[in-house]
């Protein structure tokens, strides 16, 4: 609509600079006008302001001096009517945007928040939507937010604002991101976001070593340093390839090509409180083989025995080509 807007102020300028010559070149050749006589006649004529001529006119002169006055009437009434579309349009259009993420938030519940819209908030964004997590993104500048406000949910503001936050729907919230570049700001949204809500799960970017321990000491549940990261990674392609590139094939970017699986013990249909992996049977119903099992206290069991007893609020790490895994889901909502 905005680009539409903008087309329709092209044109009404367009239109004022076109009729704008043509009067300063038909002064200048049917009056015989100096150029700054035939500006200033052409200026007078289409504001309509009522100065006398410069010089009387003959019979073309002002023949041509009504059809600029009409032209220009038309014409500057076309310009401001575009300019007040243009200007009430724009209000109305942020009014609907600031109601559609309203009544789109006062939906959600246990959804992600998501503060700052860069690199790493767009990796975050790309994969929440790859899984169809409900979230929304803080971000403050207008660019961003114009660029890309037709594929993402934002809401307009500074993250380290407390009601910026619960805007968000901090207190229906589950998780939190905060993927800014100043480790600084991280810290303050941290800080905010865990008075906010005692049993948010925060997720934090650091830049700095000496970030890691202040932002878990802020209330971040996890720490996340993307360039020690990378550096990792590239150092393990050196040392062990095969096996990093294997691990690179293994995909968790969305629904339909997901390698690798987290499952709720609870989501199993028919499951007693406490069931074995052999009584579960994966490997012979869906193809899948459980390569973890994480315990309700948070403790990670990698490669676990058959015979091992599950909680009913543990979790299975699961792993199986894309069809496997689909059957797992299947298997888990029947």
């Amino acid at each position: 609509m905005l680009k539409l807007f903008r087309s329709k102020i092209y044109i009404a300028l367009s239109l004022v600079l076109l009729v704008s010559l043509v009067g300063v070149l038909g002064f200048r050749t049917l009056s015989d006008y100096s150029w700054v006589d035939a500006v200033y006649m052409t200026v007078i004529t289409m504001t309509t302001v009522g100065f006398s001529e410069v010089s009387p006119l003959d019979d073309a002169s002002k023949v041509f001096t009504i059809f600029l006055i009409i032209s220009s009437v038309f014409i500057f009434a076309f310009a401001l009517s575009v300019v007040t579309e243009y200007i009430l349009g724009r209000n109305s259009l942020e009014i609907l945007k600031k109601k559609k993420v309203k009544n789109k938030l006062e939906r959600m519940n246990k959804h992600v928040i998501v503060c700052g819209y860069g690199r790493n908030g767009a990796q975050a964004v790309a994969r929440l939507k790859a899984y169809n997590k409900p979230f929304i993104v803080i971000e403050n500048d207008p660019e961003v937010i114009a660029k890309y406000e037709d594929e993402v949910l934002f809401i307009k503001g500074d993250a380290n604002e407390d009601e910026v936050l619960e805007a968000a729907g901090i207190h229906k919230a589950q998780y939190l991101i905060c993927t800014l570049p100043n480790d600084a700001a991280n810290l303050f949204v941290v800080l905010s976001a865990r008075q906010l809500n005692k049993n948010l799960f925060i997720i934090s970017r650091a830049s700095e070593i000496g970030s890691e321990k202040k932002l878990s000491l802020a209330g971040a549940n996890k720490v996340i340093m993307p360039d020690r990261i990378g550096g990792d990674h590239m150092a393990s392609l050196v040392v062990i390839p095969d096996l990093i590139t294997f691990m690179d094939k293994l995909s968790t970017d969305g629904k339909k090509n997901t390698n690798l699986e987290e499952v709720a013990i609870e989501r199993f249909a028919g499951s007693a409180a406490l069931n074995s992996l052999r009584d579960l049977d994966l490997r012979r119903k869906t193809g899948c083989t459980i390569i973890g099992y994480i315990t309700p206290e948070g403790d990670y069991i990698i490669n676990p025995d058959a015979d091992l007893i599950l909680s009913s609020e543990g979790k299975l790490i699961v792993l199986g080509r894309p069809e496997q895994i689909e059957q797992l889901n299947k298997m888990c909502t029947q």
